[in-house]
């Protein structure tokens, strides 16, 4: 799933790992998929990936895959 963001600064995010995720929910959830599976995404537009969704039996979806470390920091609570 590409996900638009323009309004909050992202213009395309060619391999997204939330919007798949909410669709690998979707598409096992009905049964139009009957288990894991993965997607290959961002080819022709020079920003390739690979996602794999993996469901658990209590309906939990997994989302894997590389991914690349755009900043860091620490949560004060």
């Amino acid at each position: 799933m590409r996900t638009f963001a323009p309004g909050v600064g992202v213009a395309e995010d060619p391999v997204c790992g939330s919007m798949n995720a909410s669709v690998g929910q979707w598409l096992i959830g009905t049964g139009a998929v009957p288990g894991a599976y993965k997607v290959s995404q961002g080819t022709r537009l020079g920003r390739a990936g690979d996602i794999t969704i993996t469901p658990d039996e209590d309906g939990t979806i997994w989302v894997g895959g590389a991914t690349t470390t755009l900043f860091r920091g620490t949560a004060l609570a």
